[in-house]
């Protein structure tokens, strides 16, 4: 039986965020939550977190910040990812809907995607929300930031530095909700 996850803020090929998210500050401790000498390092980990956990019948839902690589390289991280690829486009998602379709994505959305008529899947965390909100969202773009909980009862962070670099398989996000 196929599975569906979720990850986001993969920035293959993004030399940068190894600098800004070191830069983390954290109680006077600086946290490295992208703990790689170099971008290469990065890539291979996240494709091999993602190979390790992900099967070629599974679908993986990507909330944002695909890759910084030009088409051709982005083309190469793309195939070797396991699974069906969705991107909710996400603020470094810029090249047009077609051109992630070219690289390997077979759904993109610049809008929020529901899921199962209750699971709101965007880039961004909501801005407000409380219990009357009809969505669970899933989301990223925050990434290692602590003013945001991984879980809550109304949402889960599923950037990649907060659960090592491997998807999360809706299932587990499921099982946090019915303990909530």
């Amino acid at each position: 039986m196929a599975n569906i996850f979720f990850t986001a803020d993969l920035h293959f090929g993004h030399k940068n965020i190894l600098l800004f998210e070191n830069r983390c500050r954290c109680d006077k401790e600086t946290l490295e939550t992208r703990p790689f000498k170099d971008v290469s390092e990065m890539d291979n980990y996240i494709i091999q977190r993602w190979n390790s956990t992900v099967d070629k019948t599974d679908t993986v839902f990507i909330a944002g910040d695909l890759s910084f690589y030009d088409k051709e390289k982005t083309t190469n991280v793309v195939q070797r990812l396991k699974g069906t690829k969705i991107l909710i486009k996400g603020n470094h998602d810029t090249k047009s809907n077609q051109w992630y379709r070219d690289v390997g994505i077979k759904e993109v959305s610049g809008y929020p995607i529901i899921v199962n008529e209750w699971f709101a899947i965007q880039h961004e965390p909501p801005t407000f929300y409380n219990e009357h909100c009809p969505y669970f969202y899933i989301y990223g773009h925050v990434h290692n930031c602590e003013m945001y909980q991984t879980y809550t009862k109304r949402s889960c962070c599923v950037c990649v530095e907060r659960h090592d670099y491997t998807p999360v398989l809706f299932d587990d996000i499921k099982s946090m909700i019915a303990k909530a």
